[in-house]
């Protein structure tokens, strides 16, 4: 008799654990499902800001608005993006990059901004779709070049500044928004 009842004790669990395996199986494919879906998501919603920052770019007005800055010799500053920027709108670009939290510089926000007028832009895009954007800038305390690179897919991008009368160029790394869409803050231009 209690032979018995292990036998169909042992057959419950083996039943049980049969059970579980089909609920987690159900689960887990119930899970990849939704996953999949957020992934199609991202990318609708990826595929969109890169339709946007191509927009932007044609209609030159936009803003890249950074998050990372890296300085001459390499070194890599994470940075606020409403006060680390590249904009232009019409014949008109500001170039800010304000690294400090703690001092106010020239600007008033950190850093430094300079603002100038607009000439010789350029917009190229190879085979694979990627946009190469170029511009100079010159104006009361700027006179530089700035090349943005964009990659097809995402609002992703990288921009060099270099100065003409000098080596100290810098790179921001960011994300191309419509200039109406911008959240950036400008200081005090030189």
């Amino acid at each position: 008799m209690l032979a018995s009842v292990l036998v169909s004790g042992s057959a419950q669990n083996k039943e049980t654990l049969k059970e579980r395996v089909e609920r987690w199986k159900s689960d887990m494919a119930e899970f990849n499902a939704g996953r999949s879906g957020d992934e199609q998501a991202r990318n609708a919603l990826d595929t969109l800001s890169w339709l946007q920052a191509e927009r932007a770019f044609e209609d030159s007005a936009f803003v890249l608005e950074a998050d990372a800055v890296i300085f001459k010799y390499g070194q890599r500053v994470h940075v606020n993006s409403t006060t680390n920027f590249i904009s232009m709108k019409g014949d008109r670009a500001v170039i800010q990059i304000s690294p400090s939290y703690v001092f106010g510089g020239p600007n008033g926000v950190g850093g430094i901004t300079v603002e100038g007028t607009v000439s010789n832009v350029r917009r190229t895009s190879d085979r694979k779709g990627r946009i190469t954007f170029s511009m100079d800038v010159t104006g009361r305390g700027v006179n530089a070049s700035v090349r943005i690179y964009a990659y097809p897919g995402s609002d992703r991008v990288l921009a060099e500044v270099s100065p003409t009368f000098n080596s100290n160029n810098v790179r921001l790394e960011g994300r191309i928004v419509p200039y109406e869409f911008s959240r950036t803050f400008e200081g005090t231009s030189l």
